[in-house]
């Protein structure tokens, strides 16, 4: 279907497959978002591994909180 301008209106599929590239892009915005308001990482002296180990334990926890 072609819209004012010329431009081709989306499908419903396309329109579907947006729905949900958006839900998701939101929920990494957010994450980012939780990030940068936990200053407290911002001082923590510890290995780089230890480091990525407890930043993935912080992002289920606190994922698990917006989804319930």
């Amino acid at each position: 279907m072609v819209g004012e301008g010329g431009e081709s209106q989306p499908s419903a599929a396309e329109k579907e497959a947006n729905r949900l590239l958006n839900r998701e892009r939101a929920a990494v915005e957010h994450g980012f978002a939780n990030l940068k308001s936990w200053r407290f990482l911002t001082k923590i002296r510890m290995n780089v591994w230890h480091t990525t180990t407890l930043l993935r334990a912080l992002l289920v926890l606190a994922n698990t909180e917006i989804h319930r």
